[in-house]
Parts: structure tokens; sequence; C-alpha cells
């Protein structure tokens, strides 16, 4: 997985947002709270495969959908997110979908991901890759 530089710090967090790792994504990733959107936990995760951070995917997945262990692709290169929609997904719901797509070096993952509350806490429930999206 692509691990940050000084560079890519300053420029904000890998998810996109114009803010710094630590004081984004880098604070789920830490235990220090828990996501407060749909979108925010999606975000999280996309980060936590830019760092190769399997460990937090496993622990944001959703206890019925979630394989036993996750082996990241130490090769992938990521290179951006970009969200294309939301469904609900707030602190008023407890289901929410994000459609985003996120880019890799030699091309792009289209997916609309399911998320819900367990516990109170946002995690990942499975997702599908839109029709046309190859």
């Amino acid at each position: 997985m692509v691990r940050r530089n000084d560079r890519a710090a300053s420029a904000g967090c890998p998810c996109g947002l114009p803010v710094e790792y630590g004081a984004c994504c880098g604070r789920f990733h830490a235990g220090a709270g828990s996501a407060p959107t749909a979108e925010a936990l999606m975000r999280s995760r996309y980060c936590a495969f830019v760092r190769g951070d399997a460990g937090y995917l496993l622990r944001t997945w959703h206890p019925r959908t979630r394989p036993e262990r996750l082996d990241l692709d130490p090769g992938m290169r990521w290179t951006g997110l970009e969200i294309l929609g939301t469904a609900e997904g707030t602190a008023f719901h407890t289901t929410g979908t994000v459609e985003f797509r996120a880019s890799y070096r030699g091309g792009a993952l289209h997916e609309r991901s399911r998320f819900e509350r367990v516990a109170g806490a946002w995690v990942y429930v499975d997702g599908e890759f839109p029709e046309g999206s190859g």
C-alpha cells in the first residue's frame, strides 16, 4: 500500500478532505472515536487501504459479513477517492449507502457500499458494483 510522505501529509488527508490525516481519518484509525457518518467511515476505510491498515478495515466491517482475515496487496497504489453520492447514513439513521470511485494506478474501483450501525458505530456491510462500472 502507499505510504504517506511529508508532502502528502501537508496536502491533506488521503481521503481527499483538506484536513491533516491525524485530525481527519487518522483519529479513527488510532481509536480516538468512531466515524460519525457512513461517508466518514467510507473515507476512513479508503485511507486504511491507502495505508495498508487491515486491522482497521476488519474492525469496521460488520460481524455478519466480515472475512476471517484480509490480505492486502502491497503493490496496490491508491491515488484518489471521489464520493459520487450518499443516501441516509447520518446521525439520524441506522443504515446508509455511499457510492464512490477509488482510483488506483492503472484503473478505478466504482462501488456502492452499504453501511449499518452496530452498537452505535457505523460499520461496512457489503458493496455492489454498479452496472457499467467495469
